[in-house]
């Protein structure tokens, strides 16, 4: 009897074990043909803000498809560069559509601090011109067929740190707002009170532009109107601590600083999957 068993089994499992080899095969062949069918795609995007014509830089990832969560970059000082493409290509990778906002307006970029400076100076000392400019962003990200409008997330770099909590303050329908050392003053701090989103700000503890009176402003103007939010500061790191080209010397007051830009972005990766879920 146990040999015709055995006779009866061996066939069977060599018949299972070439269905399971085969069906591994298949699947095999189909996550290559995925894989190189998968593509970053990098579309500019113009849209209006009043008389104003912005070109912003829409990221996603082509292979996937059905709405799914959406994230808004603002730019730093010089305007909308390859820093903003290399960010938006990451969140694409990580399952987002990103739009890379445009504040300055199409064509409109600097190349050197002093022009920086000016431009980002003009935004700043206008609030509700910024508000302006991110909201209409906002507004094309919103209505891109790839995203579901109701899992937005806004993220921001220096100026664009500054940028995006302006459009938590005005009140904008989003689920989370991250600066990464970022401005944290507002000349209408009670405008906090419009804030419908969570916010988390990434700072340098040792950043000179953004000091410890601003900081702790900014600590009371969350607090006192009850916002989600969180504040990181991270040891030894100064202002654009983020961005390799900032140089490495903390006495210039902007330097990068490769363990607070790793700690920050899992923080961040980590409150997109708490608000976007």
């Amino acid at each position: 009897m146990g040999r015709a068993n055995s006779h009866v089994e061996i066939p069977a499992r060599v018949a299972y074990d070439d269905a399971m080899k085969k069906g591994m095969i298949l699947l095999a062949s189909f996550l290559c043909a995925t894989a190189l069918h998968a593509k970053v795609v990098f579309e500019k995007v113009e849209y209006q803000e009043g008389a104003t014509v912005c070109e912003g830089l829409m990221v996603y990832d082509d292979a996937l498809t059905g709405p799914r969560s959406g994230v808004l970059i603002a730019h730093q000082w010089k305007g909308l560069t390859d820093y903003e493409k290399m960010r938006g290509e990451m969140l694409a990778r990580a399952g987002h559509v990103v739009l890379c906002a445009d504040i300055y307006g199409k064509g409109v970029r600097a190349d050197n601090p002093k022009d920086a400076s000016a431009l980002a100076g003009k935004y700043k000392g206008d609030r509700p011109l910024l508000r302006a400019r991110i909201n209409a962003a906002l507004a094309v990200l919103k209505q891109n067929p790839r995203v579901n409008p109701k899992r937005i997330a806004a993220i921001g770099y220096c100026f664009g740190g500054t940028t995006v909590l302006e459009l938590a303050r005005s009140g904008a329908e989003i689920a989370g707002v991250v600066s990464f050392h970022g401005g944290l003053n507002t000349p209408t701090p009670a405008d906090a009170t419009n804030i419908k989103t969570k916010i988390l700000a990434c700072h340098g503890a040792d950043d000179p532009f953004v000091p410890e009176a601003e900081v702790l402003a900014f600590q009371k103007e969350m607090r006192d109107a009850k916002v989600d939010w969180q504040l990181s500061s991270y040891g030894n790191a100064v202002h654009s601590f983020t961005d390799k080209n900032a140089g490495h010397d903390n006495s210039k007051g902007s330097a990068f600083n490769a363990a607070a830009d790793a700690r920050s972005w899992r923080e961040m990766e980590q409150f997109l999957a708490e608000v976007l879920r």
